[in-house]
């Protein structure tokens, strides 16, 4: 015999009180407005130029130019693409003087894994989202030193996987960063209503 559920203790208000009225959403901030086109460029721009400083040669140091990249990818997927991923690694590539396509490869696959995570990323915070890219970070970095190492016929070791965690646990201080723009101006538009 099938019993009906007792509708009597969800309608009393009770423990077993439901309704899709009661969801709460993971973010309850307001829809984020895209960034200024010239933020996103000049960021990127501004990142780009300073990974040409000297301390990039310290192996474990973290790529901050593939974090920008794969933040503007989840974030502004319209201006910021895996095209500009692929631009950047080249222009990287030139500057290192290495192997042709060897940062290209990296900043491609970040960029792709971005935008293919990007409608889950976009519900939880940073930190959620930090534990999320990691896999992405370490695959593509391992795809790039198999390449050079096949390549180049030489193996530089373990230490870049200390760049790929690195580079992740700068995640949510990048997001507080590039984020501040939108959050200061939903601040001054809360504050007219």
């Amino acid at each position: 015999m099938v019993r009906k559920p007792n509708n009597d203790a969800i309608s009393t208000g009770g423990f077993g009180r439901s309704s899709l009225s009661s969801l709460q959403p993971i973010d309850s901030a307001p829809f984020k407005r895209p960034s200024h086109p010239l933020f996103v460029w000049g960021t990127l721009l501004l990142v780009w130029l300073i990974s040409f400083l000297p301390w990039r040669l310290w192996q474990p140091s973290p790529d901050i130019l593939l974090l920008v990249i794969a933040f503007w990818c989840l974030n502004e997927p319209q201006r910021v693409s895996m095209l500009t991923a692929f631009v950047f690694g080249l222009l990287m590539d030139v500057h290192d003087a290495g192997l042709l396509g060897e940062k290209a490869l990296t900043y491609t696959l970040v960029a792709y894994g971005a935008i293919a995570l990007a409608r889950r990323l976009q519900r939880f915070g940073a930190v959620i989202q930090a534990i999320h890219l990691l896999p992405v970070f370490v695959f593509s970095e391992a795809a790039s030193r198999l390449m050079h190492a096949w390549l180049a016929g030489e193996w530089a070791g373990w230490q870049w996987l200390w760049s790929s965690l690195l580079t992740v646990l700068l995640w949510p201080i990048v997001d507080v960063l590039l984020h501040m723009p939108q959050r200061r101006l939903d601040a001054v538009d809360s504050g007219s209503v």
